[in-house]
Parts: structure tokens; C-alpha cells; sequence
């Protein structure tokens, strides 16, 4: 991917940090002044998100430093594993919360004040506007981290949107429906839990390798089409980051030169690069024709 979507992608996520610090602080000061657990809990997953806006941001970064020596494929895995943190840190704030609106449903408390209403309907905008421009620039960057960044939001707003829920049904219900408010952040809790395992395969995915078949069917068609290639097959293509590594075995006529074979797999990668922006190398390995090596055997 170019570097302006990438800059543009970190810029997006300094930008989400700087709004959860802001909305955190206001989720929690509204929750403890309004009675309100829901918003505390919101408050609370904000404050995750501050953290988890400086680890894909840092992320970013690192992985997006040129290969070198010791990291000749680049580092784009540490992208992959700055998403499976964030992923994880969901999980862990969803169990929290769950754990802690248990807690409050069996505790008499007061009901929550009006105004956290008004609050909330800030948040949940202000949130979903996030999640929209951040998954944005996710796509644009095809950065895993950033999307799973993006989810973060989204579990934000869905996490508020409850919590008005429940701080409607406890104002409306009046005295013995206190604990709406706090049923209201069970649920939410669920939602996070569920939204965390999800945002997991992605980034385990590939940190283990896993092939993009779409990519790599993409990559084996665009080899067939260049001339001298005889066939292709073993066509796999796998994900670092950003960048996308496609590794195959391209058959050649047996007659041929190891000098004009190079100068096949030259077209080759060059086609697949041309046509496929977010293909960073392509590893051939150059074979006879598989019917020729057939006949051989016979």
C-alpha cells in the first residue's frame, strides 16, 4: 500500500485516541455524578481504547519500517500482532464489565440521572462517526491493526446504545427498575466479549501464515496470461502487514534456457506487482512443463 494511506491510517488513530481521552473523561464523570454503572462501564472501555489506540498506533509504526537485515520480509507482523492485543484487551474489558454489572444488579443503588441521556446520544455519534472513518482508512491502508482498531469503536457506540437503553427503561420503569441500567451493561458486555473473539482470527490468521486464496487464485490467473508460462500450481499468498507475499511455481516449456526462463519469471512478477498494488514479492520457482515430466516417467 502507498505510504500516504498509511500515514493517513496512523493519523486516523492518533485522532481516535485523542477523542476516547475525551470521551472517557466525560463517561465517568457523568456516570459517578448520574448514578449510572452503564456509563462507568462505558467509561471504563474508553479507557481501553486509549490504550489500544497507542498500541496499533505503535504498531503502525514499527511495522512499517523498510527491511533490513535481520528483517528481510519487513515488520509487518508486529501490525498483526499489535490487532491480536487489542482484540485480546476487548475480551479482557468485556469479562470485566460483565463481572461488575453482576455485581451492581445485586446491589441497590439509586437510579440513574436524565442527563446521562443527553451524554449518551453524544458518545454513540461521536463514536460511530469514528468507526466509519477509521475503517476508511483501514481499507484504504490494508491494515489489519487499524480495522480492528476501527471494531473498537464500534463496540463503543454499541456499548453506549445500551446503556441509553437501559438508563431509559430504569428512568421510565421508576422505583425496582434501578437495575436496568445495569443489565444494560451485561448485555454490552456479551456484545464485546463476542466483538473480541471475532477481531482474533484475523490477526492469528496472519501471524500463522494463513493463505489468502482469493489473492493467490488473483496472482495464478495473471501468471497464465503472460507468455512462455505453460502452467502454474503450489500458488500460495500470504500477509505481512500491509504487504502481501506471493510465492509459486511456474512450469516452463522443458527446452527452454535457465536465461529466458529468468526472463519469464520476470514478466511474471512484474505483471502480478502491476496489477496487484498490495503484492510486495513474488518467490517463483521455475519447473518443466508437469505433462513433459510425465512422459518421461512413462
Amino acid at each position: 500500500m502507498s505510504d500516504a494511506a498509511v500515514a493517513h491510517a496512523e493519523k486516523v488513530t492518533l485522532i481516535g485516541m485523542m477523542v476516547n481521552v475525551v470521551l472517557a473523561g466525560v463517561k465517568l464523570t457523568a456516570g459517578l455524578v448520574g448514578h449510572s454503572y452503564a456509563l462507568v462501564a462505558d467509561a471504563v472501555e474508553s479507557m481501553g481504547d486509549i490504550v489500544a489506540s497507542v498500541v496499533i498506533w505503535g504498531g503502525l509504526r514499527y511495522a512499517n519500517r523498510p527491511a533490513d537485515d535481520d528483517h528481510p520480509y519487513g515488520h509487518g507482523k508486529a501490525e498483526a500482532l499489535a490487532a491480536l492485543v487489542v482484540a485480546g484487551m476487548l475480551l479482557v474489558a468485556g469479562i470485566g464489565i460483565a463481572i461488575k454489572a453482576v455485581d451492581e444488579i445485586i446491589t441497590p443503588h439509586h437510579a440513574p440521572e436524565p442527563f446521562t441521556l443527553i451524554v449518551l446520544v453524544v458518545v454513540v455519534l461521536t463514536k460511530e462517526t469514528m468507526f466509519r472513518v477509521a475503517r476508511r482508512a483501514a481499507r484504504k491502508a490494508g491494515s489489519n491493526a487499524v480495522e480492528t482498531d476501527a471494531w473498537h469503536h464500534r463496540a463503543d457506540a454499541i456499548t453506549s446504545v445500551a446503556a441509553f437503553v437501559g438508563i431509559s427503561v430504569a428512568l421510565w420503569g421508576g422505583k425496582g427498575w434501578e437495575p436496568a441500567d445495569d443489565v444494560a451493561a451485561l448485555v454490552a458486555s456479551c456484545v464485546i466479549i463476542v466483538n473480541g473473539a471475532l477481531l482474533m482470527r484475523r490477526p492469528l490468521g496472519e501471524l500463522t501464515d494463513k493463505t489468502h486464496v482469493a489473492t493467490a487464485q488473483k496472482a495464478e490467473t495473471i501468471a497464465r496470461g503472460v507468455e512462455g508460462v505453460r502452467g502454474t500450481h503450489k500458488v500460495h499468498a500470504r500477509r505481512s502487514g500491509s504487504n502481501v507475499y506471493i510465492d509459486l511455481h511456474m512450469e516452463v516449456a522443458p527446452t527452454m534456457s535457465v536465461a529466458e526462463a529468468h526472463v519469464v519469471s520476470g514478466k511474471v512478477k512484474s505483471a502480478i506487482r502491476e496489477q496487484m498494488s498490495e503484492v510486495a514479492n513474488v518467490l517463483i520457482h521455475i519447473e518443466p512443463v508437469r505433462e513433459v515430466q510425465a512422459e518421461v516417467q512413462a
